[in-house]
């Protein structure tokens, strides 16, 4: 399952866009989205995440 972003928790960091190996994730006004055909579901944006707004299920 591709990684899920909690818009409400997000603060547009960015830090998951740099992180991201498959460049799935990016900035839809002012926050982080998932390209869910590109995720590979590597969790390296979780881990990027400081607010903790990335999830995998």
């Amino acid at each position: 399952m591709p990684a899920k972003i909690d818009g409400d928790t997000c603060i547009g960091c960015e830090s998951c866009v740099s992180e991201c190996p498959s460049e799935a994730i990016i900035m839809e006004d002012g926050k982080a989205v998932v390209k869910e055909d590109l995720c590979v579901d590597c969790g390296v944006c979780v881990d990027a995440c400081p607010v903790e707004a990335i999830s995998l299920d």
